[in-house]
């Protein structure tokens, strides 16, 4: 089939389709590889300029390697999961060939020789990079602005950010310009820019999805992991990006291959704890009636819907600590040569680092083994935790972080990013789901938290929470 075969909104409805139902028309050849990477290239030049979301395309190499995908089809070979679909990379992750930044004017110039392993597991199951998405430097913040490509702007407004860091990965799937994207989480970074972008994003267990060739092997507080329009769009992805690696200390063992299959389930009498504000964290009222609102679809599907949460009272310092540490190791040498090449938040949170003893690192450690501790008997009680991803709404695109939080000025450039980071601490999986829509209509994302290692549950439930509600289908106003 040539590209001339779809006409303009055949393309245009096409680019929003699941991305199961693009791999299935791809596999069937009712649609081409090479269509399908062209619809998205013609979003991507369409909606684009608007948000700033896709910082460097490879339109050559993509059309190639459609062209080659639809050879392989027509020959028979045995396809994978996510044959055809284009793909957004996160630009912390290394694109062998493709210019990757990190969004950092000291990397502005890098093309790497060698593919992440992530990058590595979703072209093995036959996903075609499109390109890079946009994020903060070194993926500090959850604003995602850089020196080297500027700001990606919210697609349901844009004078306001659309989250980060995977701040241009959930504007690209917002808007179509995407099947699915890659991203990573520290302190919310895949829950945050999904729910202000009304996309799904997990945070999977430490380990589902492992990394390898970094410094920190060990640490666990930073974990790559997919995004996409629906929490099935994110379990395809799931079931390929997930496996062991024995370069990876941390790496589960298990096969991503159970991710693949039927999320349904019911669940009459399991029991979910529910918390407004994890026992009066600031939060911002809007946002607050928001996630309320959808507190009875539990209830709906059978739960038993409680108010309670763990103890999280040593959450703050842990991560602020564990970031610090883990900051001060990556950044060391830039802050030695590259000082005035840093933004001044990345220089104070590896500065901060640089100044903590062994023994802080190890208080920090040690309180985090208490946590799981209590978490084990929280989670022997309830299945699941639902509670906010953000403390706010989206904010303006002006601000690196918000100046107030319902009456709480932040002290830092963290602070406002609690309900997220809380979780991170902990090392349970966790995703944002849509949620709703504010009175000014920016979106809303709920958090949804599972028991240790429990993936599985955790998307089923995602999947019901979105079958009742259907907010995912709400296209923002740059594509309408």
């Amino acid at each position: 089939m040539s590209d001339s075969s779809l006409s303009a909104a055949e393309k245009s409805e096409l680019v929003f389709k699941g991305a199961r139902e693009q791999a299935h028309l791809v596999a069937s050849g009712d649609i081409s590889s090479e269509e399908l990477v062209s619809a998205h290239l013609a979003q991507i030049a369409r909606v684009n300029p608007a948000v700033n979301a896709m910082v460097t395309l490879v339109v050559d190499s993509s059309l190639e390697q459609a062209r080659e995908a639809d050879k392989a089809r027509s020959s028979g070979v045995k396809l994978g999961a996510l044959h055809g679909l284009p793909i957004a990379i996160k630009d912390l992750q290394d694109t062998a060939g493709i210019l990757t930044t990190q969004g950092s004017p000291i990397y502005k110039d890098h093309v790497p020789a060698t593919d992440a392993l992530i990058v590595q597991r979703v072209k093995n199951a036959g996903a075609i990079v499109i390109g890079k998405s946009n994020t903060p430097e070194f993926g500090a913040g959850s604003q995602t602005f850089n020196a080297v490509f500027g700001s990606t702007k919210n697609p349901y407004d844009v004078s306001k950010t659309c989250g980060g860091s995977s701040g241009g990965a959930g504007v690209a799937l917002a808007t179509g310009m995407v099947s699915i994207a890659t991203g990573s989480d520290l302190g919310g970074s895949l829950r945050n820019p999904a729910a202000w972008s009304n996309v799904v994003g997990i945070r999977p267990s430490p380990g589902r999805v492992p990394s390898v060739g970094g410094d920190l092997g060990w640490l666990n507080l930073s974990t790559d992991g997919p995004m996409g329009r629906t929490v099935d769009d994110v379990a395809l992805q799931l079931s390929v990006m997930a496996g062991d690696d024995p370069r990876s200390p941390l790496s589960l063992r298990e096969s991503g291959a159970q991710y693949a299959g039927s999320l349904e389930r019911d669940f009459k009498d399991v029991r979910i704890a529910w918390s407004k504000d994890l026992g009066g964290r600031p939060i911002d009222a809007e946002n607050s009636r928001v996630t309320e609102s959808v507190k009875h679809v539990f209830d709906d599907l059978g739960l038993i819907v409680e108010d309670d949460e763990p103890d999280f009272s040593t959450t703050d310092e842990i991560f602020q600590v564990l970031r610090a540490y883990s900051f001060a190791i990556k950044h060391e040498t830039h802050l030695r040569d590259h000082p005035e090449k840093l933004k001044e938040t990345v220089r104070w949170n590896a500065e901060q680092g640089l100044k903590q003893s062994a023994i802080d690192v190890a208080h920090a450690e040690r309180l985090r083994t208490r946590l799981w501790e209590q978490l084990l008997r929280f989670f022997d009680k309830h299945a699941f935790l639902a509670m906010p991803v953000t403390s706010v709404p989206p904010f303006s695109i002006d601000l690196e972080y918000p100046n107030d939080i319902n009456g709480v000025v932040p002290e830092t450039y963290l602070d406002w990013m609690w309900p997220c980071y809380t979780i991170s601490v902990t090392g349970l999986p966790a995703m944002s789901v849509p949620a709703g829509f504010t009175k000014d209509g920016l979106p809303v994302g709920l958090q949804l938290v599972g028991r240790p290692r429990g993936e599985m549950g955790l998307l089923q439930l995602a999947s019901a929470f979105e079958s009742e509600t259907n907010f995912w289908k709400q296209r923002p106003s740059v594509v309408r």
